[in-house]
């Protein structure tokens, strides 16, 4: 467009006058190759960008192409945004949740445009630069959050005088906040919380909430507790150094009680890991029974393999325990792995038993836990599975570790959210057989290297025939994980897939709230009930968005997160009939998420022509 303007001009005032043709030709030329420089430059910084960070996810490679550079090709590029998409002129930079290791990309500073950078949830480490306001002179927002950078917040970040926004939480930045930060009159927002800071907060221009600065025991000054003078902290010593020399014996007393406590736990324990794979022990005698497998490297395994692999079912391998057994990790000598589970108390005949696994052993889905092979030796029933790296959303979602859990932003959230139910609706709709869960949780929603959710325990459902509708593969008569359980399921016995949709709307709660489904942190102590109840009750009084979690609110995404919230709700009516199937369910979240592409049209479910009544009557077998 430039330069058909720059032609057309030219050929104006050649007509015209034909003396200034000359310089003005001179000066738009100028003005057209400072505007090509330019727009290279902005290609140049991204190239840096690709080259400089490690990217395991592949969210880079497999996005930023520089095999076509005319204008506005880079912004199409995964996370880029332009000023304007026929132009190669980076406007914001949103990277988070990718993966990405590697320090603060020193080719920043060629996006002499980028006004907002996200890098947040990733794996960064080292300092931030001394010369950031070089790098990134003309940013309003930025968000280094939930990373792993290391020493001081430069001075130099005070001469980035456009930022708005800066949120530099979850790092292992120390030393103190720099005062010279308060002359940033146009910032709004600073949230340091969860680092190694020390010393006072300077008084900034703006309101602070203390939640911003929580988590740096060394910081102090409003809003935080005020800092301590010189003074009170010699008393408070004194008083330190009273309070030590008068434990000090009692200490020295209960560290011996402790020690011989502890020889007796050490003691008790052995004997309990001898008797907990004191079964395995037992097979040594059919070690060469063969594994029966639903894949070529599986079937040429022995049971001996299996024992190899998991150090003779050895306790340290296990992975997970539930109601329908144990779950260990098995790793061969060329270093792949999977997982293999004994089948607690199976009742089911070695007929019956291979009948089973041979149905279940083509059920083959995208969000499905794929069995590749079980193996029947004496009483024993072993099931193998593939692997899933990135363990169970519980854990995910209710870690022993805290900064695990902030790896699960919204969007991953959704995701995880949308395919598990593509998986569930699958097996209620498009499988044949069709299958019920009867035992959903968020404990068998395992997670595969890309956080992509699949689900596990499947086939120790029952099996919904239509002709015949025994539960062939129930285990134990139980019914499921306390707190996903339907509350028809304790009056009729009676298991349907509204079962199964309300235990799922579970899980759904669990996603938005970040709560067990069990024990509600945020509830007064005088609550004692479930996750439902406590829903049921914030719905009944209006106050639905106070159980979202506060970690995921104010990010652009409480719209959604509200949406999933009802769609859960829907899901947990007490009334079955009222419930929606798990078909609309994937359908109203896949709406929902449809700007983030998570899913395609692969393995989608279809409803089948079926009777659906006839399902809803289908009773536990005891």
């Amino acid at each position: 467009m430039l330069e058909q303007q720059f032609n057309l001009l030219s050929l104006f005032l050649l007509m015209e006058n034909r003396s200034y043709v000359s310089l003005l030709q001179i000066f738009l030329l100028m003005l057209l190759s400072s505007r090509n420089y330019s727009s290279q430059l902005d290609v140049e910084c991204l190239k840096t960008i690709k080259q400089t960070l490690k990217d395991p996810r592949g969210s880079l490679t497999n996005s930023w192409n520089f095999r076509n550079t005319t204008d506005g090709s880079i912004c199409h590029f995964n996370g880029v945004e332009c000023w304007n998409p026929g132009e190669n002129k980076v406007l914001n930079l949103q990277l988070s949740n990718m993966g990405l290791e590697g320090e603060f990309p020193s080719g920043l500073e060629n996006c002499t445009s980028v006004t907002g950078i996200d890098l947040s949830y990733n794996r960064l480490t080292g300092p931030l630069p001394a010369d950031i306001s070089k790098k990134i002179p003309y940013v309003t927002n930025l968000d280094l959050s939930f990373n792993t950078f290391t020493e001081e917040i430069p001075i130099g970040i005070s001469n980035c005088s456009f930022l708005n926004v800066i949120n530099l939480q979850h790092n292992h930045l120390s030393g103190s906040i720099p005062w010279q930060m308060t002359i940033l009159d146009r910032l709004t927002n600073l949230n340091v919380a969860e680092n190694q800071l020390s010393g006072p907060i300077p008084r900034f221009n703006f309101s602070m909430a203390a939640s911003s600065f929580a988590g740096n025991p060394g910081l102090c000054g409003a809003p935080l507790a005020a800092c301590q003078g010189p003074g009170k902290k010699d008393r408070t010593g004194v008083i330190i150094g009273c309070v030590v020399a008068g434990i000090s014996v009692t200490l020295l007393i209960v560290g011996v009680v402790i020690y011989f406590c502890l020889r007796k736990v050490t003691v008790k324990k052995k004997k309990k890991v001898v008797l907990d794979n004191m079964w395995a022990k037992h097979l040594k005698g059919v070690r060469g029974t063969k594994v029966s497998g639903f894949e070529r490297s599986i079937s040429k395994m022995k049971l001996s393999s299996l024992m190899e692999a998991t150090n003779d079912f050895n306790v340290e391998n296990i992975i997970g325990t539930g109601r329908t057994g144990t779950m260990y990790r098995a790793i061969l000598p060329d270093g792949s792995s999977f997982a293999v589970k004994r089948l607690q108390n199976s009742q089911h005949s070695e007929a019956q038993f291979i009948a089973e696994m041979n149905t279940l052993g083509g059920v083959r889905h995208s969000n499905l836990v794929p069995l590749l092979g079980f193996c029947i030796a004496k009483k024993e029933r072993l099931l193998v599975y593939k692997h899933m790296p990135n363990g169970s959303l519980y854990d995910s979602l209710h870690p022993t570790d805290a900064e695990v859990r902030h790896v699960l932003d919204w969007p991953l959230r959704l995701k995880i959210s949308i395919g598990a139910a593509k998986g569930l609706a699958w097996l209620h709709h498009s499988c044949n057989p069709r299958i019920l869960h009867r035992n959903i949780s968020s404990k068998c929603i395992l997670l595969d290297f890309d956080y992509e959710p699949k689900i596990s325990d499947f086939g120790l459902a029952r099996l919904m025939n239509p002709v015949d509708t025994h539960l062939s593969t129930f285990v134990n008569g139980e019914f499921g994980d306390l707190g996903y359980v339907a509350p028809e399921y304790g009056r009729t016995l009676t298991a349907t897939p509204k079962g199964d949709v309300f235990s799922y709307g579970v899980v759904l709660l669990e996603l938005v709230t970040g709560e067990r489904p069990t024990n509600v942190s945020i509830a007064p102590d005088s609550f004692k009930g479930s996750l439902v109840e406590w829903i049921s009750y914030l719905s009944n009084s209006s106050l639905l968005q106070d159980a979202i979690d506060k970690s995921l609110i104010g990010k652009g995404y409480d719209n959604e997160l509200l949406q999933v919230l009802k769609v859960a709700c829907s899901c947990v009516l007490s009334v079955p009939k009222e419930r929606p199937t798990m078909f609309e369910v994937y359908q109203l979240l896949r709406a929902i998420g449809e700007k983030y592409h998570f899913t395609t049209d692969d393995d989608l479910p279809m409803l089948l022509p079926s009777a659906d009544g006839d399902l809803d009557e289908l009773i536990v077998a005891q």
